[in-house]
């Protein structure tokens, strides 16, 4: 950028010459001549009174600029429910702790990146398991440790299991990580993370789970499970797919929800169940479910 020079001022102009000295009279010597210049302002000042009300409304819509902008922050700086009138009301979520993704080894890359196209999870299996809620009763059995394919092939119908724990004795299974936990309500909850050699094990294994794109392989106590029409992703993992079903109205002493998660090298169960004619709420399922995805992805 080119840099401006500053321009010379002006210096005062000097008194003109008289066009014909000749004809004009003499000046007397003790008069020094009067210098060419601007003529003095003639507008009169304005009186103190009012130069000091103007100052006094000028400090007033200073102070009272201040105090909304101070007013805001403070607003913007407190928490939704801490401001009247725009508490939210509870909409049956459950209070999870924050969540935040485990350090991963030195030079692992991430399990989507370019350079890990088997899409495997490097970080530990039992760290990406969601967090139990404020207020659960933990399992003691399903306490966020490894479980071996017995008790991950207990969640199916017992019709299922022989020949799901002989697929999984067969597949490239790595490892099964699980978490279980029961609130105040009565509902109960279970999340297993179950990790492959690669993508492609871990997408044939969830395929088979599904014998079409609506009815899943059924789990114990629910018999009849159909696609849950209430269920929809927003602002999801990118690599991540997930899939929720929920058990008929006619079902039994106990309502069952569960949902899929295929994300990379891994796949996800999440199931709810809760006895009772109520059944389980969606609310709490979906926002589980999400949680999960989100801690995959």
């Amino acid at each position: 950028m080119t840099e401006q020079t500053a321009e010379p001022v002006d210096k005062a102009a000097p008194e003109p010459a008289p066009a014909a000295a000749t004809l004009l009279p003499p000046v007397p010597p003790q008069i020094p001549p009067v210098p060419a210049q601007a003529p003095a302002p003639t507008t009169p000042r304005p009186p103190r009174r009012v130069l000091r009300a103007a100052l006094r409304w000028t400090a007033a819509v200073l102070v009272l600029g201040g105090l909304g902008a101070g007013t805001a922050v403070g607003i913007a700086s407190m928490e939704r429910t801490d401001v009247p009138g725009l508490g939210t009301r509870d909409d049956g979520r459950w209070d999870y702790p924050e969540l935040s993704l485990p350090a991963l080894p030195s030079g692992a890359p991430r399990p989507f990146s370019d350079f890990n196209t088997a899409e495997v999870h490097h970080a530990d299996l039992r760290r990406l398991l969601l967090p139990a809620p404020a207020g659960a009763t933990v399992d003691k059995k399903l306490d966020g440790g490894w479980v071996d394919i017995a008790r991950y092939a207990a969640e199916y119908d017992k019709d299922e299991r022989a020949a799901m724990t002989q697929r999984l004795g067969d597949s490239a299974l790595r490892h099964i990580a699980a978490r279980g936990w029961t609130m105040p309500d009565g509902t109960s909850s279970r999340i297993y993370l179950l990790r492959f050699n690669s993508v492609a094990y871990s997408t044939a294994f969830r395929d088979e789970l599904l014998e079409d794109a609506s009815r899943p392989l059924p789990l114990a106590g629910a018999a009849e499970s159909s696609l849950d029409e209430d269920w929809s992703v927003v602002d999801g993992p990118e690599f991540t797919t997930a899939r929720s079903f929920v058990e008929n109205e006619d079902y039994g002493s106990e309502h069952v929800r569960h949902a899929y998660v295929l994300a990379g090298d891994t796949v996800a169960l999440v199931v709810q169940a809760r006895k009772g004619a109520d059944g389980t709420e969606a609310v709490p399922f979906h926002q589980t479910v999400v949680l999960q995805n989100q801690l995959l992805g």
